[in-house]
């Protein structure tokens, strides 16, 4: 396989439609825009459907309608629009069905700018909609993971059957880097569960999320609730750089996590030891390692694009052992290596 220079937009779409994705819809809003762009040039071409809505309300209804039929089918758009999504979503979550949400993140709250940003953290891992339910959520740090995890993102979205969310940043939607994408990657699984017309072989399907009976709507939601046990046993993912004999440990994902890595580089040429964990799940948060960690290390130093958002989850899977500080730029604004170096100096000197 041979490598081509692609932008993260651009990586997300081919990677999904190696991935078997033949259903798009969404509605353009930057920086996400060239994915519907490249939906549209390339799905008539593959016998596939791009369908720009009328509104991200309709699009993300019509991404129920075809993953209720059973097929692999996608979504992007960038926060303001996955604002507008969260009710639907809420409904796929509602109804079990598998299908991916991108949100390629800008400033927020409100039309806020377009410049990248990671402070839909709360939304993304949160819930977002009305009720109780998770997404499963990756966070790609350079173009080859944004196609690596739109494909696996396929994937986790059947064998669980629920809707996943690949949550980038204006950064990485945008950057241009070299990727690998394979030949084919198809692993669609079979789903007795959809509405595809029974060919009188069957009892119809009924894909809903309405349950008027109280008794049947909390076991259903227990039962949810166990499958994402199951999913935080076996689906967190992480990366440790320069961990193994660190005395302070940095807490970043995406675009806050390549920066950061520079600051723990330069760190360790000044003598100090301190090392690197990136959550590449959000949901499920890499809690167990963070918790170990907190026995280790003297402090962590959480780096964002928000005014601190994913420093909760870390205060909570380290139970407050050590101290957390924030490193931080919001509005669209990126923290320099520089920035990042200065706080983990702070660090060591607040928490000796």
């Amino acid at each position: 396989m041979s490598k081509v220079l692609m932008k993260g937009n651009e990586a997300i779409a081919e990677a999904a439609i190696k991935a078997g994705c033949r259903h798009y819809f969404g509605y353009p809003i930057t920086p996400q825009t060239e994915i519907a762009a490249y939906m549209a040039k390339r799905m008539p071409k593959i016998g596939g459907t791009f369908l720009q809505a009328e509104s991200e309300i309709s699009a993300i209804n019509m991404v129920y309608g075809v993953a209720g039929a059973g097929f692999r089918v996608m979504t992007s758009s960038s926060s303001p629009g996955v604002s507008l999504k969260q009710e639907g979503i809420s409904y796929i979550a509602g109804a079990d069905l598998p299908a991916l949400i991108v949100n390629v993140q800008r400033g927020g709250p409100g039309l806020g700018g377009i410049q990248p940003s990671q402070s839909d953290y709360f939304q993304a891992t949160k819930g977002g909609g009305h009720g109780d339910y998770r997404l499963i959520v990756y966070a790609p740090a350079s173009v080859q993971e944004m196609a690596d995890y739109t494909i696996k993102a396929f994937d986790t979205a059947d064998k669980y059957r629920m809707p996943v969310m690949l949550l980038a940043d204006g950064t990485m939607g945008q950057m241009m880097e070299p990727v690998e994408l394979p030949e084919t990657t198809v692993q669609e699984i079979e789903k007795p569960w959809a509405v595809r017309g029974t060919q009188n072989k069957r009892k119809h399907n009924i894909i809903n999320s309405l349950y008027l009976n109280p008794e049947e709507l909390e076991r259903t939601n227990i039962e949810r609730f166990e499958k994402y046990k199951v999913i935080e046993e076996n689906e967190c993912l992480y990366e440790e750089f320069m961990m193994d004999d660190a005395e302070y440990c940095v807490v970043a994902f995406g675009i806050a996590s390549r920066i950061s890595k520079n600051a723990v580089i330069e760190a360790r040429k000044q003598g100090v030891k301190v090392g690197l964990i990136r959550p590449i799940t959000l949901w499920p948060f890499p809690n167990k390692v963070l918790k170990q960690t907190a026995d280790k290390v003297k402090g962590f130093l959480s780096v964002e694009l928000s005014m601190g958002q994913m420093i909760e989850d870390v205060r909570l899977a380290t139970e407050c052992k050590k101290p957390v500080k924030l490193c931080s730029r919001t509005g669209g604004m990126i923290p320099s290596p520089e920035q990042v170096l200065e706080s983990i100096i702070n660090l060591t000197k607040e928490a000796k």
